[in-house]
């Protein structure tokens, strides 16, 4: 009995630093590591919530009546030829980093390396990235800028290169108005 005692207790102990390395906490007692684990879940859940929001918000617009020529250029989710385009959304993270996502409802062949370019005119380096290009087209990228690729002008001024999320957004909104799909 004592033996299946230690097996449950080394399992728990197990599955709880499997938990603290999974929701990145730090915490070393055990309702400490839960407490972190259920505020990362909110976090989770929150993210879902904006991006459910993004998705339907871009659904609701492709649905509704398109607007007129006159007003397509300044409709950030049309295109100069009046086709609907990829929602875009840039978060900031604490790491200082940015979350990208993209997501249009149809397949977009030739966007992914659009989009590509445009972080790399931004001095945005790509961390991770997953993307998905078959029925429709999804991006989520982490990236980071200003950090090791840094221009030697930077580097003699000392200067801590910072990219703006609206910036980054403009330009892939801007890589995917260019974009010849």
């Amino acid at each position: 009995m004592a033996s299946r005692e230690s097996k449950k207790s080394s399992l728990l102990h197990e599955n709880l630093q499997l938990l603290r390395s999974i929701t990145n906490s730090t915490a070393v007692n055990r309702s400490s590591i839960i407490v972190d684990a259920s505020n990362y879940i909110q976090q989770l859940k929150q993210k879902i919530e904006k991006l459910n929001h993004d998705i339907q918000s871009a659904d609701h617009h492709h649905h509704r009546h398109q607007p007129s020529s006159s007003h397509r250029n300044n409709n950030n989710n049309i295109n100069h030829t009046g086709q609907q385009l990829p929602v875009v959304t840039v978060e900031t993270l604490e790491k200082k980093g940015f979350l990208i996502n993209i997501f249009s409802g149809k397949n977009c062949p030739g966007l992914l390396v659009s989009v590509l370019e445009a972080f790399e005119d931004l001095g945005l380096n790509v961390v991770e990235a997953r993307a998905s290009c078959s029925d429709s087209f999804r991006l989520q990228a982490v990236g980071s800028g200003g950090g090791d690729d840094q221009n030697e002008e930077e580097e003699e001024e000392g200067e801590q290169q910072t990219i703006d999320p609206q910036v980054i957004k403009q330009a892939v909104l801007q890589a995917i108005n260019d974009w010849d799909g």
